[in-house]
């Protein structure tokens, strides 16, 4: 199968305490800052040089927002189903969950979560609320039963109209 018919693009989960573009907006004016320590004249002393290491951290700053936030390098956060294996991405600065299906016991799929059981006793739990659209969650269920059904996995679904 391609590719772009087995991965699922995910929204970043937003666990962090200040929105994007509350981020955005400290930077910016962190950046405005520095940049009128720069320009300005008074205090021009022998500690000078800090104005230009905070405009570097500045930089560093808004491009890790940039890039933790915004799809610059493509899509950072996925679920993807390869032949034998379920992979997830859950952003640019952190590592892939690769589960093989030799060591799945069962999936349980739920509205809101897809349960990983494996066979050494761990198990994953994958939030799917952050599958966007109703169109990729309907596509999400069929790949999850298709794979499933593939690789002979017992899977425990619970419908979303049973659960509400």
């Amino acid at each position: 199968m391609p590719t772009g018919t087995t991965r699922i693009r995910l929204r970043p989960a937003n666990t962090s305490r200040v929105p994007f573009w509350g981020q955005l907006a400290i930077g910016l004016f962190w950046l405005a800052y520095v940049l009128f320590g720069i320009l300005s004249d008074t205090g021009a002393q022998d500690y000078h040089f800090l104005h230009w290491v905070f405009l570097v951290f500045t930089f560093v700053y808004l491009g890790y927002v940039l890039v933790n936030n915004a799809p610059i390098f493509g899509t950072q956060s996925y679920l993807e189903f390869t032949p034998g294996y379920i992979v997830h991405k859950n952003g640019l600065f952190r590592p892939k969950q690769v589960f093989a299906a030799e060591n799945i016991a069962a999936l349980e799929l739920k509205p809101m979560v897809l349960r990983v059981r494996q066979k050494d006793g761990e198990i994953y739990a994958l939030n799917l609320r952050e599958v966007k659209g109703k169109m990729r969650k309907m596509s999400f269920r069929e790949q999850v039963r298709a794979f499933a059904a593939k690789y002979n996995l017992p899977l425990q679904e619970v419908s979303p109209t049973a659960a509400a």
